[in-house]
């Protein structure tokens, strides 16, 4: 399916007010199992993996699995699987850590975190997108500066060789951090318990720390380098008019 960049507005300003279960149920009867929903469980993604099953919405779900994940991470994926009674893929990257270190030398992550990132991240990403058409993310505005313009509804050339595109949808742009957290009570759904312990937003165990008093939810990701991405969310190029 191909949309326009002018149909895309059209549909970013019909959903910049909408009910997220709105949005989801569009995603759903637009693509149906083409589109799915990625989370490295941050609240945003567990919100809608619950409004999913709320609604019947059987959208596939998945992960990246980098090797370097914690262990409250990996721990709360089979705890999420339980309690939607659902299978969540995990992509993993071509490489162990171990034959990473043997080709690239040891703990890459140190000299070179964009590299790193990429083999971890992006390519299991990369190979997973060409079997969809709509990658629904759990970004929101209020994240980092970064993502403070994203759109609900947004166009990517995902393949320009094959003049390939792909939607990426998302749902929970205009959420606050407040809303999601009492959201996720209300619903009592399991969460990283590592963010009671102070840890805005979650990633590998060795490029993340707590975030201090008043900085953005992302600030504790990649201390010491002029990084704030991983890349997951920067390597295709955006459509607009």
């Amino acid at each position: 399916m191909s949309f326009s960049a002018s149909q895309i507005s059209q549909f970013n300003v019909r959903f910049e007010k909408a009910d997220t279960r709105e949005i989801m149920l569009w995603a759903w009867k637009t693509f149906g199992n083409r589109a799915a929903i990625g989370t490295s469980f941050q609240g945003a993604g567990l919100v809608m993996m619950h409004i999913a099953q709320e609604e019947k919405l059987p959208l596939p779900v998945f992960t990246l699995d980098t090797g370097l994940l914690f262990r409250e991470t990996v721990e709360l994926k089979k705890r999420l699987e339980t309690f939607f009674g659902i299978s969540i893929e995990s992509l993993e990257p071509e490489f162990s850590v171990d034959a990473q270190a043997a080709r690239y030398g040891p703990e890459l992550w140190k000299n070179d975190p964009d590299s790193c990132c990429f083999m971890r991240k992006v390519e299991p990403l990369q190979r997973k997108l060409q079997s969809l058409d709509c990658w629904i993310t759990g970004l929101r505005r209020q994240q980092s500066d970064t993502r403070s313009s994203i759109g609900i509804v947004e166009l990517y050339e995902f393949d320009p060789i094959m003049n390939r595109e792909i939607v990426k949808l998302n749902p929970m742009a205009n959420w606050k951090r407040e809303a999601v957290w009492d959201y996720l009570k209300k619903h009592q759904i399991p969460y990283n318990p590592l963010h009671d312990q102070g840890y805005g937003s979650i990633g590998c165990v060795p490029c993340t720390s707590k975030a201090a008093q008043g900085e953005n939810e992302r600030a504790g990701r990649w201390t010491g380098f002029n990084k704030t991405e991983c890349g997951i969310h920067t390597f295709m190029k955006k459509k607009v008019e």
